[in-house]
């Protein structure tokens, strides 16, 4: 299975990623997009050896979406500094339980993350390890119980937008982890990675790709 191809050249993958398949090889063992992808280079091109793939940014493993990897380790360098800059942005869709007051919010929390428990916790500032997040969102729509919000990161903290989302008191639709209370066992989380903006690495030009939700529930209650 290859993912969808979205756009691809000498430097730059972009893809949609599947919901449920991690980005690269973990303890489950499953298929992971990194292996996909490098099987994927590697048969269309006819590459000897190894295929070189660089891995600049990442996606939780039940989330869906636009997501960028780079074929030379100029491109890797060079979007990895981006990351960093933070000129590498990144919008996501959500749909959450509930109806925010305002229609647009900026959340600022500290979090610490528990590795053991893989659980990311909203703490006091100033605790140890702690390290600031920030998003803003903008309610796009609601039908009174779910809202559907566009998600601006302005850190990229593990878990960030699933974390803060519930600890504002609107969980995310379907997530098992922060959302347990609200959700149901099965549901599948509705947090899409809808749209990337780079320069890019060698052009110097400003790309922009976008990718559709899925046609399952809860989003196409907002179609």
């Amino acid at each position: 299975m290859i993912p969808n191809i979205i756009y691809e050249d000498n430097h730059l993958l972009v893809v949609e990623k599947p919901v449920n398949i991690p980005v690269q090889a973990d303890n489950t063992k499953d298929t992971d997009m990194l292996t996909l992808l490098k099987k994927y280079l590697k048969e269309k091109y006819n590459k000897p050896g190894e295929v070189y793939l660089g891995l600049v940014h990442r996606l939780d493993r039940p989330v869906g979406g636009v997501m960028v990897f780079a074929k030379t380790s100029k491109a890797a360098s060079r979007l990895s500094e981006q990351v960093r800059t933070r000129t590498f942005k990144k919008v996501y869709l959500a749909v959450i339980r509930g109806v925010p007051k305002e229609q647009k919010t900026k959340l600022r929390n500290f979090l610490v993350k528990d590795s053991s428990e893989n659980m990311v916790y909203v703490v006091k500032e100033g605790t140890k390890d702690a390290k600031e997040a920030v998003l803003e969102y903008e309610v796009l729509k609601s039908d009174g119980l779910l809202s559907m919000i566009k998600v601006k990161l302005h850190t990229g903290r593990p878990h960030q937008i699933r974390v803060q989302l519930s600890h504002s008191g609107y969980p995310l639709y379907g997530d098992q982890r922060y959302g347990i209370t609200v959700n149901k066992p099965g549901q599948q989380i509705a947090l899409w990675a809808s749209s990337l903006t780079l320069e890019h690495p060698t052009k110097k030009e400003e790309m922009i790709f976008n990718c559709e939700t899925p046609d399952t529930e809860p989003w196409i209650r907002f179609r």
